[in-house]
């Protein structure tokens, strides 16, 4: 057979074969886009989703306790933080007493002032109550810390799967009402995962930035500061950087040293902060004595549902914290978690805070995104389904049947 004419003929088929290969390639580059589209979304539609069904859960209990959900919304710390963002320390409604029923002049000043400001400028827009800024710029955090945990997920499990699970898992947590709610909790959490992000991917400047910032937000950012300082420091002594992470240690601690120093300076105390959380709220450190008999005497004794699972959420809490351990994890990571519960489970503060001030623990939650990622897909969706029931429940019960403080 003649060479030239096979080789004609493998041309023609090859040029028969080209439009079909065309459109197949297109459809294959359509599907990419459209996946990279919905890997794009996700995160923040996928919070956002479980949000809104959790502040269903929280009108149906609302309702079934003949009370209002824009109260619900608004109660407890967030009618300090509304104060504070309409009126500013000075313009508080007198009325408003701390945890003992007592009420001071630099009661006010035991909250910080970032998310009341970020509140205050959300409520310039035109027809914008404080309460819809409020729950406004808490939805929006929570979207921004959404994106933060997707990528951290990614990174530390290796799939977009474990991403996204991880953002289930923090949507969905005990206590995660306060999310939806006037409260700091999703600015600082969205602050924290964005300042480690800074940290594990070597992004100085961000971290510094979102540590000072949380540093003006809550209490809890000391556990930030240190972790965000150490990196630091290891990076400078091991990698022989300089000026970037010279610049992120000395940025961190601004907005913490700022807010307190003020506050010492208005009560005319170096210790001003800490004195008036003690008087007002009973919260200083005792190493975890106070928590630990009230874990113990919950087991052992007919207490309420709440306590009941409060107790156990922080018994999982420690073990999630082993898991951490096991698993690996960068450092910085473990080493925020491990700080942020010696803060809450070592102060000796409203034992029913505890599974509140532990929603900036977000890597005990890693461990368990990994194991779910690994799993058959009905496995991984049920397991998040039941979880994400349970933490709306609880979270809707503790604020509406549950008479005392979050």
């Amino acid at each position: 057979m003649d060479p030239q004419r096979c080789n004609t003929a493998e041309t023609v088929r090859n040029q028969q074969k080209r439009p079909g290969d065309h459109r197949l390639a297109a459809v294959r580059e359509a599907l990419r886009e459209h996946r990279r589209g919905l890997l794009l979304v996700a995160p923040g539609v996928v919070y956002l989703a479980i949000r809104f069904f959790g502040l269903l859960v929280l009108a149906w209990l609302s309702a079934a306790n003949d009370e209002s959900l824009s109260d619900n919304l608004g109660a407890w710390d967030g009618e300090w933080y509304l104060e504070i963002a309409e009126h500013d320390y000075g313009g508080v409604d007198p009325g408003m007493v701390d945890g003992f029923g007592n009420r001071y002049p630099e009661t006010p000043l035991a909250f910080f002032p970032g998310y009341p400001l970020l509140v205050r400028l959300f409520g310039l827009l035109p027809g914008v109550s404080a309460l819809g800024a409020a729950i406004t710029v808490s939805l929006l955090c929570g979207v921004v810390a959404a994106y933060g945990l997707a990528r951290l997920g990614k990174r530390i499990g290796g799939s977009e799967g474990t991403g996204l699970l991880l953002v289930v898992l923090f949507a969905a947590a005990p206590m995660s009402v306060v999310l939806s709610m006037a409260y700091s909790e999703a600015l600082f959490c969205a602050l924290s995962i964005w300042a480690l992000i800074g940290v594990v991917e070597r992004k100085w400047l961000l971290a510094g930035l979102c540590c000072a910032a949380a540093g003006l937000v809550r209490p809890t950012a000391a556990a930030l500061i240190a972790v965000v300082g150490l990196a630091a420091l290891i990076a400078i002594v091991r990698r022989r950087e300089l000026w970037r992470p010279l610049l992120a240690m000395l940025l961190a601690p601004i907005g913490m040293l700022a807010y307190v120093g003020w506050v010492g300076l208005q009560t005319g105390k170096l210790g001003g902060y800490f004195e008036l959380q003690q008087r007002g709220w009973s919260s200083a450190f005792d190493g975890g004595v106070r928590t630990t008999e009230f874990v113990v005497e919950t087991l052992t004794a007919d207490k309420s549902v709440l306590e009941t699972f409060t107790a156990w959420i922080v018994l999982a809490a420690l073990v999630l914290f082993v898991l951490c351990l096991r698993y690996r994890m960068p450092w910085p990571l473990v080493l925020f978690a491990a700080a942020v519960l010696v803060l809450d489970l070592g102060s000796d503060g409203l034992m029913y805070s505890k599974v509140r001030l532990m929603l900036p623990a977000f890597p005990l939650l890693v461990p368990v995104a990994i194991g779910l990622a690994n799993r058959r897909t009905t496995t991984a969706v049920c397991t998040a389904v039941l979880l994400v029931c349970f933490g709306s429940w609880f979270g809707a019960y503790s604020l509406t049947a549950w008479p005392y403080a979050m």
